[in-house]
């Protein structure tokens, strides 16, 4: 017996649109999890530099690097938030 889909204006099924969206879904997770991970390395050698730094103005650099690492790992975190599936 052949099953029926209602074909969306784009001419593929809502079912397919579902799997398309899971799959692509699925994909920035992944991507997420490796830029959170990126980041986190950047972000241990930021806090390295920071503690081991000579003088003020090379710890005030780390610093500024260690900010702005968190800063984006928090971006990240709000944009998977926002893609992911309700």
């Amino acid at each position: 017996m052949k099953k029926h889909s209602r074909a969306t204006a784009s001419g593929t099924s809502l079912l397919e649109q579902v799997v398309d969206a899971s799959e692509t879904t699925a994909e920035f997770q992944v991507l997420f999890h490796r830029l959170n991970n990126q980041l986190g390395i950047v972000l241990a050698h930021a806090e390295l530099l920071e503690a081991k730094a000579a003088d003020q103005t090379d710890r005030m650099r780390a610093t500024q690097v260690v900010t702005s690492v968190l800063d984006a790992m928090s971006t990240t975190r709000e944009i998977r938030h926002r893609t992911e599936s309700p």
